[in-house]
């Protein structure tokens, strides 16, 4: 039975070989590998008969007939065959060995053209067998391998595979093989052929060589290569001397690849005479190939061989040698061609061979191509050098200098290619101890200038072929190896230590700084490790290095850019540290504390978030805290000697130059020697490039610094520097460089007076009043005026200009910051004034070039405060000549750059700036009025800009003034008025900007009003304060809502206006009626409207006069205000004819224009009227039908629904109404009418179209200016819906639903439930209080007559009970017997909606189901045999609605019920549409989980009875929807379940974890909450295996009935499942006991698998296959 049964098996996977699939095949394959594992010989006998069997061979596209098999099936049966042959040799008997072996000679020479993969197979079982029946495979090879006679190319190739693989067992033969093989030589003739020969001889030699060097472990040491050479050399002449010279490529590969292990079996004498006409054939192949991996590789095992045996001719061939040679390394090397790369790795194998027996000869060769200057012949000889250096390191040794000297020339190459050969050399050389030699430091110089190079652009945007593309590269490798060799090459240490010192400070070298610095730290301390000796700098004896002041500058001045270089800042700072006792012996423990401090900040902030500035006073601190910690004058004035002397060497470093000055600044102020001070300032003063502005900054500030310790001196030394010849310019006649000595001179003035006024800024405040006028001041303007003839000239140079009022600002503040300033009268006050007001002029107005007048604006700043005051006048000039320089200034085009617009932007700063000044001195109603009347021109100027300006001034200044405010008494702001009207109707401006500026001007006046009114300052007004957030309204370009926003801001107004006020704003805005900007004028009239409005009781009489003349207006023009009068006038007729005016607007032509439309808006400015209205429209929508059938409709099933016009019409209307803020409270006094109506509106008005002419009228629209809403049914309803929601308060109902999507779905047949239900759940959670109401509304529904009206109230009221709402409003029960009522109704979707308000008490008041548990569940349970219902959608929300209930009912009420509920839904786990068994494989998992602990029995059969179709619906395929009501359904169970979609996969998952605890087995239940965790990945195969495993061993005697279930799967519709069937069937077999096999009916299985190997499925296929390889275990 056993033998049968296996043979049977392997009949049927063999037959199924034949697949067309290829995974197919290997799954088939690898199923007989799987007998073999089990029954090795009983497989490998059935593979055997049925080629045997199927011994012809017919073409694999051909026709197969019976006893043919095509060689590629052929193929994978030899295949598994090997695989088995390999995993269970040590098994194989004797004569089975010997059958195999016949049958695989047969196909593997069967046919006598070349069929590789089929031939190639069975060679590979022959091979398999021979790793242990050596002789038994040798035997029959040799049958087929005779004298005389070619053999098969495969014979030859077997031989081969055997040599490689069995080198033990092959060796004792080859004595014979090659006696026999040598005559076969001469007899092949195609190359082919040839080639298999040469790699049977390759493989011979190397497995001749392995052998004798292990003989120790071979089984005869007696053999010797002696043995082997006369029939080595036979071949070795025919290969060389007949194959070699042939024209095919692949034959001279094949011969060469052979040669090379060949070479070391030939006879000594035989090869040295051999080589002069050998090592010549090979190198000539050079020229024949492409690729060259294979003559590399053999030329180095040839040279190997030769210097093995001390061959004297090789000196001979040496010359042609090297050049060969190096002709290969200097071919470039293609990262993408691995065998390219290969060949290089084999070429220097040959260099390092022959520097071995050769150096001299080899470094005569080499050393003069590195003065060539070709870049691959250098680049290819430096490679090779380097590669001697480190593999032939004892050959080299004597060598080293004459290797230095030769690299004198490639030092000086730039292209970079070559310039990484050459660092990868000194690399080399740095581990070989070549740098300590005479000439090693040129080598480390070398490095550090690569180190220094610039860093190039990204390699992506370099071309492929550009010279440059490694220079990147070069500088990275530079500053690797330098740190590389400074870190791990102890005896660099003494080398580098302290010689790269000497590169600190040298200009050149300042891109490798950070390197270096790193490179010394870790020197240093490594050195310091040893001892304190060893670390000190000898500068006596080294005086090629830089001083301890030098290094100190240099390495402080760098670290002031501290990101730059690779963050050379840090690196700096932590070699100071490391050097301190060098450069200072005090120095140690101070600067332990301080360089941490400065890396943790530097640590803390990147190069975008450092300050530049606070980085750089953090430096000085740290420069100062050094300075006194060494308190060494002497020390200190060579520090300052040394940072003047670097001071040329940041010409191209601007801001580090201007840095350095900073720190001669701090030096000089720590010198005590005066005369050294005086000196050393006079020598900046001469010595400082004046025409440079950042350079004339950095010196100033030095000055200022300086002046802290040493005023006098330094105000003596400007002093003598302006009196010295410097300033005294030649005036020959002959003089011809005139201009440029006068230029020079203004900017020697510049820099001076710059200085003073850094002087007056740092010194002292106590010691610089005092000298201020006298000195400072008095000098500035001795050497800025310029006389001549004693007339005063005038400056051009803008320099000096904004060198005198930088100066100036810094004197004034100087003065308001010192303590005696309140008593300080400064003379020259109204003389400064004067001058910044003369430069204020100068500029053009139509052009903002340069700051002067910013910063002449900021000096009148500072000045403005000092004493004395400024004449009235002076004032007023002040003013005017500020605006007027500044206003009318245009703005600059779009894209100018970024530099004008900030420089614009701080010159308006600077404008409010110095206008602020000047109201400080008079903060008065009368001083803002003042300032107002200046800027008043401005705010009514016909250009933006100006206007923009003025308004962004005047709100700035009511803002100070707001701020601080001080009212000792009582008083009126008489201006508020007048004030408020010039600003208001500006908030309609047409330049946004100018806009939110006015509003900021009336909020800070009704606060100012408020202010003189008593209130205090912090006293904050709801209805001011609305201002600020009616700005965003301002900003909006839709014309509607900006004079909705200005209504609102005149509401403001006039709440707070005072009644004496009221006129004169009136008057004034009147007068802006005829404001040339149409927008402010508009303006204008909408907040006359609203005043009259809100304050008309007192300009009663004015009223039907004003009403009358608008009226007029809107027959004559369509002007905005003149609207606006109109809906007054509306307004006014409605409140007494309130149904009149609402007929004759519904008799308005649909859809309604944008003028009805405001009117409608108007109706809803008082509640009283707007409650009317609202009720005259709710009676109009429900007096008509809300759609008439047509007759496409009435004789079909197609939608045909037309909406009726009146209603539609009053639906329209009622959104426009409800559209307007104020008619909130009449939509609360309506609010279940109206929502109920409207609610209903929505469901009568899905998939309802317009009339005919409406839709006619709508294209005609849409073509030329579109309606303001569309006018789609039930778009208009939703929107209605919408307005009343708004309206009533519950703006987050509205918003929760737009979040989801609600509104999108109400409006959709196929997502109106879904749109009702969230617009239900959002009710609940944001409107609770309103549901009574509502509720009530909606039971008087129930009985509508519109079977939608139905389905949508019940839908919104099952909502309800989801939320605890309903039972704290005590609507519980009233909706239980609500819905309990509707169970029988006609429409199945309100049954079934019914069904799912009734579970929906599970989520909303869990602790009401038992006390309703009985009631609940009879009729959710009626639900599941509900037989109107075709498409089983009430059984679906039933079963959904029962997995819900469960977990709350009481006990003793679910247990009558479980069985009969598991049986009823057993059917629709196999269902076709996926929502039912998504359903019901869930509910199974709730009723399993409500049996834990207490299972019964009868129940548990159902729980093994469902273990199956869960397993294998885990695979089930997630089907499209395709129908509107499964659609509906997949909505409603995705949102019910809780669990996201009607996911089938993730039911199963639910169903099996809880199905665990009921099976009563620990370890499976803790697999499957384990494996079936929601979120978590599932390896489907890996998971099953686990499953079946457990199962079988608890649960044995279920693998007939597990079985059985499963074969019902093997016809499932689903090919997944179809696939997972077979699958679960073989991983039950893989885990039982053999004996439990009687319970499963192997025929049928068999049979059934059988037929599953012809599903149309590949997938299924593989899966029958791989369980009929684990049948063998019943075998």
């Amino acid at each position: 039975m056993t033998e049968s049964y296996v043979k049977k098996l392997s009949a049927i996977l063999l037959d199924a070989i034949t697949d067309k699939d290829p995974l197919v095949r290997e799954q088939v394959c690898g199923a007989l590998c799987a007998l073999g594992e089990a029954q090795p010989e009983e497989a490998l006998s059935a593979c055997e008969e049925y080629l045997w069997q199927h011994e012809k061979v017919f073409p694999a596209r051909g026709h197969r007939l019976a006893g043919e098999l095509a060689h590629p099936y052929r193929t994978m049966i030899l295949r598994a065959m090997e695989t088995v042959v390999s995993g269970h040799i040590s098994e194989l008997r004797k004569d089975k060995a010997r059958a195999i072996i016949l049958l695989a000679s047969s196909e593997m020479t069967r046919a006598k053209e070349l069929v590789c993969d089929w031939q190639q197979a069975a060679s590979n079982v022959l091979v398999a067998v021979g790793k242990r029946f050596i002789s038994q495979v040798m035997e029959e090879l040799l049958s087929k391998f005779q004298p005389g006679a070619l053999p098969h190319y495969f014979v030859v190739q077997t031989l081969a595979s055997l040599a490689a693989s069995n080198v033990f067992g092959m060796v004792p033969f080859l004595t014979s093989i090659l006696s026999t093989m040598l005559p076969m030589l001469g007899m092949a003739k195609h190359d082919t052929m040839r080639v298999a020969f040469c790699c049977v001889l390759q493989h011979f030699s190397e497995s001749t060589l392995e052998y004798l060097a292990n003989l120790d472990q071979a089984p005869d040491p007696t053999v010797r290569k002696d043995t082997f050479a006369t029939d080595i050399f036979s071949a070795y002449d025919i290969l060389f001397n007949h194959w070699l010279p042939s024209r095919e490529a692949k034959l001279r590969l094949a011969v060469v690849e052979a040669l090379g292990p060949m070479s070391h079996l030939l006879p000594s004498e035989k090869l040295e005479e051999q080589l002069p006409k050998l090592l010549p054939g090979v190198l000539a192949l050079y020229k024949k190939h492409a690729e060259t991996f294979h003559v590399s590789k053999s030329l180095g095992q040839i040279l190997e061989a030769a210097v093995t045996v001390g061959s004297r001719t090789l000196e001979a061939q040496l010359d042609s040698l090297l050049a060969a040679l190096h002709a290969q390394i200097c071919v470039p090397v293609e990262s993408s061609s691995p065998l390219v790369v290969s060949n290089q790795k084999e070429v220097l194998r040959c260099f390092t061979v022959l520097a071995s027996c050769a150096p001299d000869r080899l470094l005569a060769f080499l050393l003069p191509k590195l003065d060539t200057n070709n870049e691959r012949t250098r680049v290819g000889t430096l490679q090779v050098v380097r590669h001697v250096i480190n593999s032939a390191a004892s050959q080299m040794e004597v060598k080293k200098p004459f290797i230095l000297s030769s690299m004198r020339l490639p030092l000086l190459d730039t292209n970079s290619k070559v310039k990484r050969a050459v660092v990868q050399v000194i690399s080399a050389m740095a581990h070989h101890g070549y740098l300590e030699q005479p000439g090693g430091e040129a080598m480390v110089e070398y490095i550090v200038q690569q180190c220094a190079l610039p860093p190039e652009m990204e390699p992506w945007k370099l071309g492929p072929d550009s010279e440059d593309l490694a220079t990147d590269s070069v500088r990275a490798i530079s500053i690797s190896t330098l740190y590389l060799v400074s870190t791990t090459v102890d005896r660099m240490s003494d080398v580098l230590w302290p010689y790269l010192l000497k590169f600190l400070t040298p200009v050149r070298f300042t891109g490798a700084l950070t390197p270096l610095c790193k490179s010394l730290v870790h020197l240093a301390q490594k050195r310091q490790e040893v001892g304190a000796d060893a670390f000190l700098v000898q500068y006596d004896s080294n005086v090629t290095l830089p001083s301890p002041y030098a290094i100190t500058t240099r390495l402080l001045t760098v670290s002031s850019n501290p990101y730059l270089g690779d963050g050379r800042g840090a690196a700096a700072l932590r070699l100071l540290n490391v050097l301190h006792h060098s450069i200072h012996p005090s120095l140690g423990q101070r600067w332990a504390t301080t360089i941490p401090l400065l890396l943790e900040h530097l640590d803390g902030c990147t190069e975008e978030t450092l300050s530049q500035k606070e980085w750089e006073e953090k430096l000085l601190a740290f420069l100062r805290d050094t300075l006194a910690a060494a308190s060494d004058n002497t020390w200190t004035c060579q520090l300052s000697l040394e940072m003047c002397r670097q001071l040329s060497c940041y010409d191209a470093e601007p801001q580090e130059k201007n840095f350095l000055y900073k720190c001669i600044g701090t030096t000089l102020g720590a010198a005590s020697s005066k005369d050294m001070v005086r000196k050393q300032l006079q020598e900046l003063l001469e010595t400082a490039r004046h025409q440079e502005e950042t350079e004339r900054e950095g010196l100033a500030c030095c000055f200022g610094i300086c002046a802290i310790s040493h005023l006098d001196d330094v105000l003596a030394q400007l002093e003598n520097f302006m009196r010295s010849d410097v300033f005294r310019k030649s005036t020959g006649i002959f003089n011809i460089f005139k201009d440029r000595s006068e230029n020079e001179v203004e900017k020697l003035k510049s820099t001076v007076i710059l200085c003073y006024g850094h002087v007056a800024a740092q010194a002292p405040r106590e010691l610089v009043l005092a000298k201020v006028e006298s000195d400072i001041l008095r000098n500035i303007f001795q050497y800025f005026s310029t006389k001549v003839l004693g007339i005063k000239v005038e400056t051009k140079d803008p320099a000096l200009k904004l060198c005198l009022i930088q100066s100036v600002c810094m004197a004034s503040q100087a003065i308001c910051s010192s303590a005696q300033a309140s008593s300080f009268h400064f003379s020259r006050k109204a003389e400064l004034v004067a001058q910044m007001m003369e430069f204020i002029k100068a500029e053009p107005q139509d052009s903002l070039r340069t700051p002067i007048r910013k910063k002449a604006m900021l000096a009148c700043t500072y000045l403005v405060p000092l004493d004395p005051a400024l004449d009235e006048q002076v004032q007023v000039d002040m003013i005017h000549s500020c605006l007027h320089s500044v206003l009318p200034v245009p703005p600059e085009p779009e894209g100018e750059g970024d530099h004008q617009e900030s420089l614009y932007l701080d010159t308006m700063h600077t404008l409010e700036e110095v206008l602020t000044s000047l109201l400080r001195r008079n903060m008065t109603p009368q001083g803002l009025q003042t300032m107002v009347e200046h800027l008043s021109p401005w705010i009514k100027s016909p250009r933006g800009h100006e206007r923009v300006r003025a308004l962004g001034l005047s709100a700035c200044l009511l803002q100070y003034f707001l701020e601080h405010l001080h009212v000792s008494a009582l008083v009126p702001f008489h201006n508020l008025g007048v004030l408020i009207g010039l600003f208001s109707p500006r908030c309609a401006d047409l330049w946004p900007a100018t806009r939110q500026e006015a509003v900021s001007c009336v909020y800070a006046l009704l606060y100012l009003h408020l202010g003189y009114e008593g209130f205090s300052r912090d006293y904050r007004d709801d209805a001011i304060e609305r201002l600020l957030t009616l700005k965003e309204g301002l900003a909006h370009p839709d014309p509607a809502i900006l004079f909705h926003t200005c209504h609102s801001i005149a509401q403001i107004i006039a709440k707070r206006l005072p009644p004496e006020q009221l006129i004169s704003l009136l008057l004034t805005m009147f007068e802006g009626l005829g404001d040339p900007d149409k927008n402010c004028s508009r303006a204008a009239t909408v907040m006359i409207n609203c005043l009259l409005k809100e304050r008309g009781n007192m300009l009663l009489e004015k009223v039907p006069e004003i009403v009358s003349v608008l009226r007029s207006k809107l027959q004559e023009t369509r002007e905005e205000y003149v609207l606006q009068a109109a809906r007054h006038s509306v307004y006014l007729l409605a409140s007494q004819h309130c149904a009149a005016v609402v007929s004759s607007l519904l008799g308005s032509p649909l859809p309604f224009d944008s003028h009805t439309c405001i009117l409608w808006r108007a109706l809803a400015v008082e509640p009283g009227l707007t409650t009317q209205v609202l009720g005259l429209l709710l009676e109009k929508m429900s007096r008509d039908v809300p759609f008439k059938e047509t007759r496409a409709f009435l004789l079909s099933s197609s939608p045909g629904r037309v909406a009726t016009l009146l209603p539609l019409a009053a639906t329209c209307a009622l959104y426009e109404v409800m559209s307007v803020l104020a008619s909130g409270p009449a939509v609360l006094e309506l609010y279940p009418q109206l929502f109920t109506a409207l609610l209903l509106r929505v469901g009568c008005t899905v998939g309802v179209v317009l009339p005919r002419t409406l839709q006619a009228k709508e294209r005609r629209s849409a073509g030329s200016a579109p309606a303001p809403r569309s006018l789609e049914p039930c778009s208009s309803a939703v929107d209605a819906l919408q307005a009343v929601l708004l309206r009533g308060g519950n703006e987050e109902v509205v918003q929760r639903m737009e979040l989801e999507g609600g509104w999108r779905l109400l409006g959709t047949s196929a997502g109106h439930e879904e749109g009702v239900a969230r617009l239900a759940s959002a009710m609940a959670k944001f409107a609770g209080p309103r549901l009574p109401l509502v509720m009530k509304e909606l039971v008087c529904t129930q009985s509508s007559a519109y079977e939608i009206q139905r389905v949508t109230s019940t839908g919104f009221l099952a909502e309800l009970l989801s939320s605890s709402v309903a039972d704290d409003l005590l609507l519980l029960e009233p909706l239980l017997h609500n819905l309990a009522a509707r169970q029988k109704d006609p429409c199945a979707s309100v049954r079934r909606l019914v069904l799912r308000g009734l579970a929906n008490i599970a989520s909303g008041s869990p602790d009401k189901v038992r006390a309703h548990g009985p009631q609940l569940l009879t009729a959710v349970i009626g639900g599941l045999d509900d037989r109107d219902d075709p498409h089983s959608l009430v059984a679906l929300e039933a079963m959904v609605g029962l997995a819900r209930l469960l977990d709350l009912a009481e006990p003793q009420d679910l247990r009558p019920l479980l069985l009969h509920v598991a049986i009823r839904i057993r059917p629709f786990f196999d269902s076709e549409k996926m929502e039912l068994r998504s359903a019901s494989i869930r509910l199974f998992g709730h009723l399993n989980k409500a049996c834990h602990g207490g299972c019964a029995d009868t129940f548990l059969e159902q729980v093994v009875g469902g273990l199956v179709p869960l397993l294998l619906h885990l695979r089930d395929p997630q089907a499209p929807v395709t129908s509107v009501s499964l659609q509906r359904a997949r909505v409603g169970q995705a949102r019910l379940t809780q669990g996201g979609s009607p996911d089938v996969p993730q039911a199963c998952r639910f169903a099996l974890r809880m199905s665990g605890p009921n099976l009563k087995c620990e370890q499976l239940a803790a697999a499957l909450q384990q494996h079936l965790q929601d979120g978590r990945g599932l390896h489907f195969g890996e998971f099953l295996n686990c499953t079946c495993k457990l199962l079988m061993h608890h649960f044995p005697d279920l693998l007939g009935r597990l079985v059985s279930t499963s074969l019902f799967y093997f016809k499932s519709s689903w090919e997944d499942v179809r696939a997972a069937a077979p699958m679960l069937t073989g991983f039950l077999v893989l885990h039982v006991e053999a004996e439990h096999r009687p319970q499963v009916d192997l025929e049928q299985l068999t049979t059934a698998l059988q037929l599953l190997l012809k599903d149309p499925a590949p997938l299924v296929r593989m899966k029958a296959a791989e369980t009929l390889g684990r049948l063998v275990k019943f075998a």
